[in-house]
């Protein structure tokens, strides 16, 4: 079956802001700190050539669930390639994907390893890996506009999925930035937190980080449970 032209412009306009993104240069600490760590990989990953550039986004141009995140993992994204990919994290994130149909697999270890996503699109709010996974209120808005444009072209999006607070201030922000209202006072995040934005749904969820994950704070119930919120909103918008 043929793609529809509006499917192949958003795919085309998506890949034209792929490549920006690759080459973006505009943060020094962040080029610094992503080259560094890719040129002295802990053993576990000795030998392996990483990344070290930039992640665009990731996933299907028709999707009505954006998943956003905080930024790639040094020694995840930074080294694979592909945003949330090769570090426990995105184990515990595709997973969840997976379970709740968006994901054909539920492991994502590398960039051909055959992951296909279908009614989700995944992207960060800043799309290098930051020192201490903290970058400044500089580079977050340095990079923000990489996720402004991606709104603008996934014009099928009604659910955006926040992971971690980070995300959603992140989110709130492009969202304003894209000419939806966003309400005052400002929604505030939590886990299973919802704002109607426009047209659009914001759901929080914690972060899949070890931190969360291996203490409970986030368990596999709790994310599944949001998938399937935007899942069934999307479907409804």
């Amino acid at each position: 079956m043929g793609r529809s032209p509006d499917y192949l412009s958003r795919a085309a306009g998506l890949a034209r802001l792929t490549a920006e993104v690759e080459g973006c240069t505009l943060c020094p600490r962040l080029v610094t700190w992503r080259e560094a760590v890719a040129a002295d990989p802990p053993r576990r990953h000795a030998g392996e050539t990483y990344w070290a550039r930039p992640l665009p986004g990731f996933g299907d141009p028709a999707a009505r669930t954006l998943v956003v995140g905080l930024a790639p993992a040094a020694h995840g994204g930074n080294r694979t390639g592909r945003i949330f990919t090769g570090d426990r994290s995105g184990d515990w994130l595709f997973a969840a994907l997976h379970r709740a149909g968006y994901a054909n697999q539920p492991t994502s270890t590398h960039r051909g390893d055959g992951l296909r996503l279908g009614g989700a699109y995944i992207a960060a709010v800043v799309r290098c890996a930051p020192p201490a996974n903290r970058p400044t209120p500089a580079e977050r808005d340095t990079c923000l506009p990489y996720l402004e444009r991606e709104l603008r072209l996934l014009d099928r999006v009604r659910v955006v999925v926040a992971l971690g607070s980070f995300a959603w201030d992140g989110a709130l922000a492009a969202l304003r930035a894209v000419g939806h209202d966003v309400p005052r006072p400002k929604p505030r995040f939590g886990h299973g937190a919802e704002a109607a934005i426009g047209p659009l749904t914001l759901l929080g969820c914690f972060h899949p980080s070890q931190q969360n994950t291996f203490t409970g704070k986030l368990t596999e119930p709790m994310m599944d449970d949001v998938l399937q919120r935007a899942r069934a909103l999307a479907a409804h918008a």
